[in-house]
């Protein structure tokens, strides 16, 4: 199951990482430093938001959905559900429409807030159908959903951006995408609960599980965004804009890696735990673990190699400088927030012992916002970059020393030392090309740096890398020879 979401949703991490790619390119330069930073931080509050009050169900439709499927409940699972998001999503705008008028902040931020907050109804509810896919192993499917939404709400909000809707454009697009792909998608999900219906214990049991899950997302992104309030309170929205221009270039490289990895890893870890136990759960967890870092630690050392053609190449003039100094930090933070999210947190889903996730993250949380007051009055920009790498830095020694208590997962060891010596390997021959900037220095890096490090992950056998890619490229030649 797990590499058959790996071949499967390959298709997704493509068009992630180019839309991620271009919404950088794009953005930085139709939109001016200010109105980035209105976007950034209109992004981080519906975030909250989202995570507040829907998540916690996206989560128990995950969790659950193999459980009921075995147990023939699935009617009553999708009703509790999809009529608790019915409730939720009638009140978020009683309460959020009169928070936002009274709230004292600039018409443009308060515009592309608003149109945050409007585009979590109806992502919630399409995301509510691509777990149930992705829970049920309709790869396809799922990746669809994924595609669709995210190529359609980049080229809405583009096409708004240009006609001059400002920071509230790429949120206005992403509703807007999301509202196309539920014409597709729900009536397929409503035709799952023929009969069900709404089981209060049902929903406690959910909620016992999934607000936890919420809660400690939530926390995670007060980790992400902390830095953004405070530099907006220390050095004006600008300083956000540039921030958040490095932020995304970086982070949202390696984030793309990491959700395509947990898109197919969760559901395969909930299927072996459930079908057969902690000793299936292991063998699949380590397999996951190792492709894992084989393949995101080199992609963390070749954003900070590559830092400053990159920012010169996709980041608008205003904010490239600025952002090439953020680029090689954030790379480091997005590694050690991936590995912990995709992987250490899931000893506490897998376990359903979710309210220690609340910890997990409450500890890096409260010091990054401790950080971040005591740094950025004094560093500036600097001291942002250094209270976020510490923060996830104890984040991922926390949850890895948390998630040992509740359900040990295995750490490859082996395959971090091998890929972190093919990772020096590949440094060392990239400093050695000139650094003649612009598109030829950045693809001569990529290039040497992808052939170095590629050879020596062979040599080493990485995360058993050999078998792993014949295994790869079996199951694509058998997907192409489908008719």
């Amino acid at each position: 199951m797990f590499w058959r979401g790996v071949v499967g949703y390959l298709p997704v991490n493509i068009v992630q990482g180019v839309v991620g790619l271009l919404t950088i390119v794009v953005f930085t330069r139709v939109l001016s430093p200010a109105d980035y930073g209105a976007y950034a931080l209109a992004f981080s509050v519906m975030s909250l938001v989202h995570t507040l009050c829907f998540t916690w169900l996206e989560a128990a439709m995950a969790r659950f959905y193999a459980a009921e499927a075995e147990g023939g409940r699935l009617p009553n699972h999708f009703a509790t559900l999809f009529r608790t998001y019915a409730l939720l999503a009638l009140g978020l705008p009683l309460v959020a429409v009169p928070v936002l008028w009274a709230w004292p902040m600039a018409p443009a931020l308060k515009l592309a807030v608003g149109a945050g907050l409007a585009s979590i109804l109806v992502r919630s509810l399409l995301k509510l159908a691509q777990e149930r896919r992705r829970a049920a192993g309709d790869v396809s499917g799922a990746a669809m959903i994924d595609m669709a939404q995210t190529a359609g709400g980049f080229l809405v909000g583009a096409g708004l951006a240009l006609a001059g809707l400002g920071g509230a454009a790429p949120l206005v697009g992403l509703g807007a995408a999301a509202a196309v792909c539920l014409i597709w998608a729900l009536p397929a999900e409503l035709r799952q609960a023929p009969g069900g219906r709404f089981e209060r214990a049902r929903i406690n049991l959910y909620a016992a599980y999934g607000l936890p899950v919420s809660l400690s997302l939530i926390l995670s992104l007060v980790l992400a965004s902390t830095d953004r309030f405070v530099l907006a309170a220390c050095l004006g929205q600008t300083s956000v804009g540039i921030y958040h221009a490095g932020y995304s270039l970086s982070n949202r490289t390696l984030d793309v890696m990491f959700i395509w990895l947990g898109m197919a890893g969760g559901p395969a870890a909930v299927a072996a735990l459930e079908r057969g136990g902690e000793k299936a759960l292991r063998s699949v967890a380590h397999e996951q673990a190792s492709l894992m870092v084989a393949l995101t630690l080199p992609a963390a050392v070749g954003l900070a190699l590559v830092a400053r053609p990159l920012a010169g190449l996709m980041v608008g003039p205003a904010l490239r400088d600025g952002a090439a100094q953020v680029t090689p930090w954030i790379g480091a933070s997005a590694f050690l927030s991936g590995v912990t999210v995709y992987y250490f947190h899931t000893a506490f889903t897998l376990a359903r012992r979710t309210p220690l996730l609340m910890l997990a993250m409450a500890l890096p949380a409260m010091a990054n916002l401790a950080l971040n007051l005591l740094l950025v009055p004094r560093f500036g920009l600097q001291g942002a970059l250094w209270a976020t790498l510490a923060s996830y830095g104890l984040g991922a020694v926390a949850s890895f020393a948390l998630g040992r208590m509740v359900l040990p997962l295995p750490v490859p060891w082996a395959t971090f030392a091998k890929a972190t010596l093919a990772a020096l390997g590949m440094a060392a021959a990239v400093r050695l090309v000139p650094e003649s900037g612009g598109l030829v220095e950045l693809i001569a890096k990529a290039a040497l740096g992808a052939v170095v490090y590629g050879g020596l992950a062979l040599a080493l056998d990485v995360g058993g890398l050999r078998d792993q890619a014949m295994r790869v490229g079996r199951m694509l030649q058998a997907r192409m020879a489908t008719p």
